[in-house]
């Protein structure tokens, strides 16, 4: 009886530990290397073949965009049409560029163009951004 008890015992000790386990408190993981989960993508929709989001959002270029390394589209223009942004560790991966905006953050650009969604898109495969004067367009691949 005494041997029954003493490895009841033992297994509700080592049960307790691999409980606890579970709630110690640990420092988070380092962040991970973009892994081109942020990147946009091809996607085919009912238009077309277009490039979108993570999100799944339209995402749009501007003809001033012309340097291949950096965007014109700031501050007011921001707001219209707002950079498809990269994490400070994104890389390059194919013909997906990063470029470095003049406020120092990153977003992603489409064989040398940069990237923008529009605020007038709220679903996927939405494509309303308007521009009277024709400088924006979805991009393709």
């Amino acid at each position: 009886m005494f041997r029954i008890v003493v490895v009841f015992a033992t297994i509700l000790i080592s049960a307790g530990h691999a409980l606890a386990n579970g709630h110690e408190s640990s420092a988070p993981p380092p962040p991970a290397k973009d892994d081109g989960a942020t990147k946009p993508r091809v996607s085919p929709t009912k238009t077309g073949i277009r490039l979108v989001d993570p999100k799944g959002m339209t995402v749009y270029y501007f003809d001033r965009d012309v340097s291949g390394n950096k965007s014109t589209c700031d501050g007011k223009c921001a707001e219209k049409w707002i950079p498809v942004t990269a994490p400070s560790n994104a890389e390059a991966q194919g013909d997906f560029t990063v470029i470095t905006r003049s406020d120092g953050s990153k977003m992603w650009a489409y064989r040398y163009r940069p990237l923008y969604t529009s605020p007038a898109d709220h679903a996927p495969g939405d494509a309303n951004g308007y521009d009277p004067e024709k400088l924006w367009h979805v991009a393709r691949p």
